[in-house]
């Protein structure tokens, strides 16, 4: 049964006068919603004004965060001709994520999600401003890069469990959560499908520091959007528990659980040795496909639509009932994608198995993150998520400077071969807890 909207009047329950054109313009508004509910499911979490306006400055600022990437990646690597400070510079942007991501779920719980997530997005605007401005100079030189990717590391790594913990916020009905972080999915999807295309075009034809540019700028309508929201104060238990035990305590809750902790080892797995595939892309561009920024760019777009599909599929669905399997299957998909794509050296096959790869990883993490947020407790939900952000993205600095220096051992091939069988004996490894995670999904 659909519930009227905040704002709406109901005839029935309310006995307050309205004028007829306030009676007739809530009755608009009804029949819009029980449009987007039964006609359109895959986009209910849109009844909420807050996340409307999240999805729109998300949106905006994402395209910009992976023009950035690319750029950066590929001036690294012209500046360079380094796979391993390739590996360096993915080390620094994200090796904060792991020290200070629980630190971050600790505040996230305590704080004001919705200041900590303002506060956040301006410090990121200001390091993509500064890109640009040394790259404009022509002063840019990789230890530059480092330092400012550390920069923006630090500022993530508070940033990304604060968010994920805010959209439980601004989503009121439990069973569009799913929705929401699948619609998440999506607008990263296709900001990745977006954004590295933009950027291939004008680092080859105006030069990285435009990019940077329309980076920095793209924070504007975040900030915008979140001025914009009507947030209610994040209730916070009073506690006089220290930030240590306030740690351990988070530590303890995911790892005394079978099925939590189970899914987090995998995540992290993932982000070891299935995510450095992006760091050592550019390789593969610029060596073994003989391609430019705009055959990278192409690349990074076809993995992009491959998550995009994955996130269209998982916000389609009607519940968290079977995600469970998906994320046993994912990273098998990931480590054929990765094995067969090393052996690619025609750019038109390497497109096709780049959409693979894109969907694996997009369907293990927006289906672990649904599960974890929907069987976690609300008043750990952000440690929890400090937790998704250090098993994904804190391992993956290490992953990055592991990959960097393999490669440059044996072989960026090579190197691809392995992470990929990695991938493969992981999920087989993982298929052994599907059961104790399907006992708490029926809880």
């Amino acid at each position: 049964m659909t519930s009227f909207p905040k704002g709406l009047t109901s005839c029935r329950a309310s006995r307050v006068r309205t004028r007829p054109y306030d009676r007739l313009t809530n009755w608009i508004k009804l029949l819009k919603l029980i449009q987007i509910e039964k006609k359109l499911p895959i986009l209910r979490a849109f009844r909420y004004r807050n996340y409307r306006l999240y999805f729109m400055g998300q949106g905006i600022s994402q395209i910009g965060n992976w023009s950035t990437l690319l750029a950066t990646s590929w001036l690294v690597y012209q500046l360079t001709d380094s796979a391993f400070l390739l590996g360096v510079v993915g080390f620094a942007s994200r090796i904060p994520t792991l020290f200070i991501s629980p630190i971050a779920g600790v505040i996230a719980d305590r704080g004001s999600r919705h200041r900590i997530i303002m506060i956040t997005q301006i410090l990121s605007m200001v390091q993509s401003l500064m890109l640009a401005v040394l790259a404009f100079t022509n002063i840019i030189n990789v230890w530059q890069i480092i330092f400012l990717g550390l920069f923006q590391g630090i500022v993530s790594a508070v940033y990304m469990p604060t968010l994920q913990a805010f959209v439980n916020e601004i989503i009121e009905q439990p069973e569009d959560l799913g929705n929401a972080i699948a619609l998440n999915s999506s607008l990263v999807s296709s900001a990745r499908l977006i954004g590295p295309a933009v950027a291939g075009f004008l680092v080859a034809s105006v030069g990285a520091g435009f990019c940077f540019l329309l980076d920095g700028l793209s924070y504007l309508a975040v900030i915008a959007a979140f001025l914009a929201m009507q947030v209610r104060p994040h209730k916070i238990a009073v506690s006089t528990t220290s930030t240590i035990d306030k740690l351990k305590e988070g530590f303890d809750y995911a790892f005394d659980n079978s099925a939590i902790r189970s899914m987090l080892l995998l995540l992290s797995l993932l982000g070891f040795v299935g995510l450095p595939y992006v760091t050592l892309t550019p390789i593969f561009a610029a060596d073994i496909l003989q391609g430019g920024a705009e055959t990278l760019g192409l690349l990074m777009a076809a993995s992009a639509l491959g998550a995009l599909i994955a996130s269209v599929y998982l916000s389609s669905r009607a519940n968290i009932f079977g995600l469970e399997k998906a994320i046993a299957i994912a990273p098998v998909l990931l480590g054929i994608g990765l094995i067969v794509f090393s052996f690619s050296k025609v750019l038109f096959v390497s497109l096709p198995i780049m959409v693979l790869i894109g969907f694996s990883v997009i369907l293990q993490l927006a289906s672990t993150n649904t599960v974890l947020q929907t069987i976690a407790d609300d008043d750990k939900l952000g440690r929890l998520m400090s937790l998704v952000s250090m098993a994904f993205m804190g391992v993956v600095p290490f992953g990055s400077l592991f990959s960097g220096w393999l490669a440059s051992q044996i072989g960026v091939t090579n190197t691809f071969v392995f992470n990929g069988l990695v991938c493969i004996g992981g999920a087989l490894l993982f298929i052994r807890q599907l059961k104790s995670i399907q006992r708490v999904l029926l809880k």
